[in-house]
């Protein structure tokens, strides 16, 4: 049932004996107030009975829902105001101890004193007014000092005295500064950059250069650029070519690989990150001495222009990395310390990556799901060391004669 625009005292009575239903249909707090205050100025309140109210109150009980206190409430509040209306929420304040003349005086003072430290500031402040007896200061005399920051920050302090600090560097929360502790376990790598040269303003391509500390199984790329949109791609395509689980990935501190997007991809493959520690040269030191043994050995220290950065990234692919870990033998560190205490390196056995790889304890488990020993086996048997380096050669060969091909047009 819809609620009647009136009803009389009869039609109320005959409405309470009933079992109707009344709904109200689109009527929040403020509607239903409004309903109150014409049902109760239709009928007169103030002129009935006891009985016509009691009518009035059950009439108003039902057709809001309100309990009878409420309903009880809404009526006095009738009564006494002359209409029912919402309470506006007013906040609990604090009475303002401090004044905008306290917020200015204390801009001043900083200002004065090129801003202190809060309990230095509040150390002048009781001066003023213990010591030297001004009045301006008798307020702010027992001002604490969590309560003088809340004053630095208002807009009377802020318009008077306003702090401009200069730039500071801030430290990047990404990559933990240590070296990498693998514990003879593949999958922690060392990665470094190597330019090739500008010329006349030109920039040369960047070789991207990743080798792992315990079989020292290296993976080179190339990009145009080392911004994170160019880079990313290459530095996920080098991350796959890895034949075990990446655990690890150590830098330097260079924006190329400290950023968001490289913490991102490698957070997606559950390896940590680490960077160089200032004064440890030797932090990185694989990875730089690949870059000249291996990148400027092969490919020299001539300006490549970055378009050419596709071009050698597939070299490296399909040649160069298979050529690297499963034919060209390197040095195996080990570690002897003499009478003295003093630890040296010295290289007495020399073998390919695959090689150091394949005599791990356990290598079955370090390998990614897709791949098998039989397999990598299988890629280092496909031909023999000699023709793999002729292989590469040609390719090299057949790359440079196109780039200068494309430079000579």
């Amino acid at each position: 049932m819809q609620v009647p625009e009136k009803m009389s005292l009869g039609q109320i009575r005959a409405f309470l004996e009933g079992n109707e239903e009344v709904q109200f249909h689109g009527l929040d707090r403020t509607g239903v107030y409004e309903f109150v205050n014409t049902t109760l100025r239709q009928h007169d309140y103030e002129r009935l009975g006891r009985a016509s109210k009691g009518l009035l109150r059950g009439y108003l009980e039902k057709v809001t829902g309100y309990s009878r206190a409420h309903t009880t409430r809404l009526i006095g509040q009738y009564h006494s105001g002359g209409e029912v209306r919402l309470k506006a929420y007013r906040r609990r304040r604090f009475p303002a101890r401090f004044t905008r003349a306290d917020s200015a005086l204390l801009a001043a003072v900083d200002e004065a004193h090129e801003t202190l430290s809060g309990p230095a500031t509040q150390k002048i402040l009781q001066r003023e007014w213990y010591d030297f007896h001004d009045v301006g200061y008798q307020r702010l005399a027992v001002l604490s000092v969590a309560h003088l920051y809340r004053l630095r920050k208002s807009r009377t302090y802020r318009q008077r005295r306003v702090a401009y600090q200069p730039t500071r560097p801030t430290q990047v929360a990404i990559g933990e500064r240590r070296r990498p502790n693998p514990q003879g376990r593949p999958g922690y790598l060392r990665v470094d950059t190597v330019h090739q040269g500008d010329l006349d303003g030109s920039k040369g391509l960047y070789h991207i250069n990743a080798v792992d500390e315990v079989t020292q199984w290296q993976v080179v790329g190339a990009t145009a650029h080392i911004s994170e949109a160019w880079l990313l791609p290459v530095l996920e395509a080098m991350l796959a070519q890895f034949p075990f689980r990446i655990r690890g990935f150590h830098s330097d501190n260079g924006s190329e690989f400290i950023n968001q997007d490289v913490a991102k991809l490698l957070n997606k493959l559950l390896a940590e990150q680490t960077k160089s520690r200032p004064r440890h040269s030797n932090d990185n030191g694989l990875a730089e001495s690949k870059n000249g043994w291996v990148i400027r050995k092969h490919i020299g220290y001539g300006h490549i222009a970055s378009v050419h950065a596709e071009a050698f990234d597939q070299f490296y692919r399909q040649h160069f990395n298979p050529y690297l870990n499963f034919h060209r033998p390197c040095g195996v560190p080990e570690l002897v310390v003499d009478a003295k205490g003093k630890a040296k390196r010295r290289y007495r056995w020399y073998a390919t990556p695959w090689e150091i790889l394949r005599q791990l304890p356990g290598l079955a488990g370090f390998l990614r799901p897709d791949l098998t020993v039989d397999q990598l086996a299988q890629s280092a048997r496909q031909t023999s060391d000699t023709q793999a380096a002729a292989q590469m050669q040609e390719a090299k060969g057949k790359l440079f004669a196109q780039l200068h091909s494309k430079r000579s047009a």
